[in-house]
């Protein structure tokens, strides 16, 4: 069990007041628990901006019909078979499908397959969500 360290910190009362009702709306019990959380939030980005490695979920929502689109993005994961480890299509409506990637790399790595599977043709929208593989953070 990791040892907890107290430190004091001085604040203005409105930005006080402000960090206790986003800690209110996202659930965190106590102070700690929202100080613990924005700090490990800080440090997850700070990865993201280096080479480290990170795990994430590329969502991209397309339709379907669009000529040779599904043949496309497979052909994108497939050259980058290394770091994508699970796709899931979903089936949205008659035209539109969502399809969930499941990456792991390094950012740089993991930014350059989402760039080219939401730049490509056709792909009505996408986003990469990224995240730590959890090794720094306690």
């Amino acid at each position: 069990m990791s040892s907890l360290t107290r430190f004091s910190v001085s604040i203005e009362r409105e930005l006080l007041e402000r960090f206790l009702a986003l800690a209110a709306r996202h659930g965190w019990g106590n102070r700690s628990q929202a100080l613990r959380a924005v700090m490990r939030d800080a440090l997850v980005r700070e990865e993201w901006q280096g080479d480290e490695e990170i795990v994430g979920t590329i969502s991209l929502v397309y339709d379907h019909h669009q000529r040779e689109l599904s043949d496309r993005l497979t052909a994108i994961q497939h050259d980058h078979h290394t770091a994508v480890l699970a796709t899931t299509h979903l089936h949205l409506d008659h035209d539109n499908c969502l399809e969930i990637i499941a990456v792991r790399g390094t950012a740089s790595q993991v930014q350059q397959i989402a760039d080219a599977l939401l730049g490509t043709r056709g792909v009505k929208h996408g986003k990469l969500s990224a995240t730590t593989t959890g090794k720094g953070l306690r």
